[in-house]
């Protein structure tokens, strides 16, 4: 039976340095049939530029746009009233991650908006009986990504326009904690974040997922030089800043 091996990166948040070990990590690696990122490339880290020129160096990789990319592209800030994932419009936080959305806008300029503009909303993948669905959160919407129940629900809805299919994986970004869920014959997955995680282990993450007689999913985190995204931060002064130091140090969203 054919195998085929992907790598997997997601929810880089302008972290240039993460991402550079993570590409790293995948580039010693022999027999990587293709790279796959979910999505979240920009906003709230220091480092958009950076990060751009290293994605835009990166061959053989599908972009799966992520929903603080389409804040980008959608001008959120030019909103009456922003909000993002359901937050309060006059929530100080999210008024500063609105700022920072802006900020990394006026970064990246038109070659990030368009590199945002030719990213998918998902990629589907057949090898040999399993099907392999990769998208940010889902494919219905980009900021919460599907239960297990929704998840089925998919499969049936999928297995009827694609006979043979005996193995379903579902394969996502954005929540920045790994997930690994399975059902009979479908499997959720997400690795956390390869720059930004958010379960108080402030390593980074690549996945390798081999698609073949058998499934094999590997996550492997790395440490990498949060010192100069922490400096970078501080220098720049991007909007919201101070809790993203924090959430670098601590991989959390709080400030412990």
């Amino acid at each position: 039976m054919l195998n085929k091996t992907f790598a997997i990166i997601t929810d880089i948040h302008s972290n240039s340095s993460a991402l550079s070990e993570a590409l790293n990590i995948i580039n010693a690696r022999e027999n990587i049939d293709q790279i796959v990122c979910l999505g979240d490339c920009f906003s709230l880290g220091p480092e958009p530029e950076k990060t751009l020129e290293a994605l835009n160096s990166i061959d053989n990789c599908i972009f799966i746009r992520g929903n603080h990319d389409r804040y980008i592209i959608e001008k959120l800030w030019e909103e009456e009233l922003p909000n993002l994932e359901g937050m309060d419009p006059y929530d100080p936080i999210c008024k500063a991650i609105v700022e920072n959305e802006k900020w990394t806008a006026e970064k990246l300029g038109n070659p990030g908006v368009e590199f945002i503009r030719k990213m998918v909303i998902s990629h589907r993948d057949i090898v040999g009986s399993t099907l392999v669905e990769f998208t940010h959160a889902w494919y219905q919407r980009d900021d919460h990504p599907p239960t297990i129940q929704e998840a089925l629900n998919w499969k049936k809805h999928v297995s009827a326009a694609h006979e043979g299919i005996s193995q379903f994986l579902f394969v996502h970004g954005h929540v920045h904690i790994p997930r690994e869920e399975t059902e009979n014959n479908l499997t959720i997955y997400c690795q956390g974040a390869t720059g930004l995680p958010f379960d108080k282990d402030p390593r980074g993450s690549v996945a390798f997922l081999t698609v073949g007689d058998t499934i094999n999913w590997e996550v492997v985190r790395f440490d990498y030089n949060k010192e100069v995204i922490i400096k970078s931060l501080e220098q720049r002064k991007t909007p919201f800043y101070l809790s993203l130091k924090n959430t670098v140090k601590y991989a959390s969203i709080g400030d412990d």
